[in-house]
């Protein structure tokens, strides 16, 4: 005998409907150092309103966010309370990096400046441009939704397996000393050149 379900019962799995919550309620915690910051503002205002995305409660507390979004340069100095802030975040939690500056450091080749966030922490979306729009955010958020819906448990057993970051690969290309054409100066300590 068959047993019939009611009209208004939903049947899922409780890892589905758990991925499902956790895509659909993004907590950003925002990191804006520069004039990405601006354009993470406006990506929360009026005319593109991430709240249709279910991340519009920006929380400055890093115990209530899920999501990190770094937005322009990073510098050795504030490198320290950034990191702080991430291990703060309860898991399980992503990062966007948003920038150029943010994922390589950007026109900012210093000793200063941290080329990508991706050597100290990890990053789940980058986000190019200088600045970037905030439609281009947007579709960031779209994206790691998707991730976060296509992957996770109900007891988020599989960030227990993050140990290191998933980085881009490097930039410098192997050419032959011949073929190379070289700037006048000393560029043996370029941080881009080494990995």
């Amino acid at each position: 005998m068959a047993v019939s379900v009611p009209e208004n019962v939903v049947l899922s799995r409780l890892d589905h409907l758990a991925n499902w919550v956790r895509a659909n309620s993004l907590w950003p915690m925002p990191f804006a150092t520069a004039c990405c910051g601006i354009e993470l503002m406006a990506t929360g205002a009026s005319r593109h309103d991430i709240a249709r995305f279910g991340a519009e409660v920006m929380r400055f507390s890093p115990r209530q966010c899920d999501l990190m979004i770094v937005a322009g340069r990073v510098v050795m100095k504030i490198l320290p309370v950034l990191q702080r802030i991430w291990l703060q975040m309860p898991e399980p939690k992503w990062c966007i990096s948003m920038g150029a500056c943010a994922s390589s450091g950007g026109v900012f080749d210093t000793y200063a400046v941290v080329q990508g966030i991706d050597r100290f922490m990890p990053v789940d979306v980058y986000v190019p441009g200088c600045p970037p729009r905030p439609e281009q955010l947007i579709q960031s958020i779209i994206d790691l939704q998707g991730r976060i819906r296509a992957t996770g448990t109900l007891n988020g057993r599989e960030f227990t397996q993050r140990v290191r970051p998933e980085a881009p690969m490097a930039l410098a290309i192997a050419v032959s000393p011949e073929e190379a054409v070289v700037a006048p100066g000393d560029f043996s300590t370029a941080t881009r050149l080494h990995r």
